[in-house]
């Protein structure tokens, strides 16, 4: 934006004090021009569901995927879901500070990183479910692909979640926008979990019968060598069910380059983009946000290890084997319904208040699912449940974010621009935590002895699962609401920031009309 536009804006905003018809006229253009229309919202909240459709199905079916279908070893199983996602953790504050040094261009700033990461994140999602017919080369293919899939993946949402700020320059707007995003974010966490599900749930391989000294070598040949018929069937499940995934994405991505005119930034003067290690010690220097990222890492680590070991608990813990991706569809049915819930709560009650309610609601459940006996029924009844709580999970670290990001801005009044940072490294953490937590169950399976498509599973095995969806959650959510006791902002604390903010910026506009009017002078 050039200088006599600033000046136009900024001289406007103080002719408005005492507005004459015609300039009534102009600022109801502009505020018409900022709007957004029904059809831009959401062609831009179509734009967030192939992170969540794609994230879904890795973190529900990747583990037993590469353990039961591509039958690989659970230590190089482990070690693979843990680089990629230590990887992907890496990636999104370099792609955030990449992107916010690339330049203009017709298409925007942010559209570019889409349109052109997009063709290259579906064929590497693809090939992420294809099984290699060299048996010595399945470990570095999946590691290959899967870092290469989380880098693209990561040079779509970085930039599109910085779109926000770029959609229009009217805060409500872009409020309402974030709320037709989050609604399309956790449908899309379901249609990843029903598309995923239902297509491999139909093909699904019977087990092989092992004997009880299934540990010896033989065994271990058998158990590999024998459903090969119909182990292939699967296979080819699980490339259908990514193609359909790969071609949502491609038509989320086409709706939002079509539905969606990036504007260009504000003349608002930022401070210089720091580096890697000046943002991570900027924000971790700040007490609140140093507290609420430490608080989600230990509960999201909690509903890390339910998921990422769920499908596996269900198969082999429960005996579902044949029924745990209907039981995965129901929790994420319930929590795509109480969205809209914990979205009242926290309005009504307060964001501190929802997370120990939310969190805590989950607890009982992880209990119950360990301690009743296997029945299908109680399943359903406990999923459904448990889904009331993965939406609170879901919903209130980006709820509260923003307020971390205005105390910032109230304390630091001259650091501008660095709200990308406060999210590209809580996304750092929290995949960082992802990856942990996928590596260290995948390597206590392996140390209780799991048996690869076994129809039944070792004791230690069965031990092992219930800490992992039970006893280890908890114990996070414990350490996790501990915590967020010291976590400083409650709601009196949030509307105080709010109005500084907002007095901030009138002094600001202010400042910069009476520059502007001595410069037209």
């Amino acid at each position: 934006m050039s200088r006599g536009e600033c000046a136009e804006q900024y001289s406007n905003a103080s002719l408005l004090q005492n507005p004459s018809p015609d300039e009534i006229k102009l600022a109801a253009k502009r505020e018409t021009r900022n709007r957004l229309s029904v059809c831009n919202k959401l062609c831009y909240a179509v734009g967030g569901a192939p992170y969540q459709i794609t994230g879904c199905a890795l973190g529900f079916f990747l583990q037993i995927y590469l353990l039961d279908v591509a039958l690989l070893d659970p230590f190089y199983a482990s070690i693979i879901l843990f680089v990629g996602r230590a990887w992907d953790a890496i990636t999104d504050p370099t792609v955030g500070f990449l992107v916010s040094r690339s330049p203009w261009t017709r298409f925007g700033r942010m559209m570019p990183w889409i349109v052109m990461s997009t063709p290259f994140a579906v064929l590497c999602y693809f090939l992420i479910w294809y099984v290699p017919t060299v048996d010595q080369g399945k470990v570095v293919w999946y590691l290959i692909f899967y870092c290469a899939f989380q880098t693209l993946q990561t040079c779509f949402h970085v930039p599109y979640s910085a779109l926000t700020m770029f959609i229009s320059t009217d805060q409500k707007e872009r409020d309402s926008a974030t709320a037709y995003r989050m609604t399309v974010e956790v449908l899309g966490t379901l249609i990843g979990t029903a598309v995923q599900g239902q297509i491999v749930g139909m093909a699904n391989a019977p087990c092989t019968q092992t004997s009880e000294d299934l540990n010896s070598t033989v065994g271990l040949e058998v158990n590999i060598t024998e459903p090969h018929g119909t182990l292939g069937h699967l296979r080819n499940a699980y490339l259908i069910a990514s193609g359909v995934i790969c071609s949502i994405y491609v038509l989320c991505a086409v709706v939002l380059f079509l539905g969606v005119k990036e504007q260009k930034e504000t003349c608002k003067i930022r401070t210089e983009p720091m580096s890697f290690f000046q943002g991570i010690r900027m924000v971790m220097s700040h007490g609140p946000y140093a507290k609420l990222v430490m608080g989600f890492l230990f509960t999201s680590l909690a509903f890390m290890f339910l998921e990422g070991n769920f499908a596996l608990f269900c198969s082999y813990t429960l005996g579902f084997r044949n029924d745990f991706q209907n039981i995965l569809l129901v929790i994420m049915l319930s929590a795509t319904l109480a969205i809209p819930f914990w979205q009242w709560f926290l309005t009504k009650f307060g964001k501190k208040t929802a997370v120990y309610i939310g969190t805590t609601s989950v607890v009982p459940f992880m209990v119950m699912v360990v301690l009743v006996p296997s029945n299908l029924i109680v399943t359903y009844i406990v999923s459904f449940a448990a889904g009331v709580s993965v939406a609170a999970a879901f919903l209130l670290p980006w709820s509260m974010l923003p307020d971390v990001v205005d105390d910032f801005k109230v304390h630091n009044p001259d650091s501008q621009g660095h709200e990308a940072i406060f999210y590209s490294f809580y996304v750092f953490f929290t995949k960082f935590a992802s990856g942990v937590s996928l590596g260290v169950s995948t390597l206590s399976l392996d140390f209780a002895g799991y048996v690869t498509r076994g129809c039944t599973q070792p004791a230690e095995v069965d031990l092992t699962l219930k800490i992992l969806v039970s006893a280890a959650p908890i114990f996070f959510i414990i350490i996790g609401l501990i915590i967020f006791i010291s976590y400083p902002i409650d709601e009196e604390k949030r509307q105080g920031n709010r109005k500084l903010l907002n007095e901030q910026r009138e002094n600001e506009v202010d400042s910069e009309t009476d520059s502007t009017e001595l410069d037209m002078i």
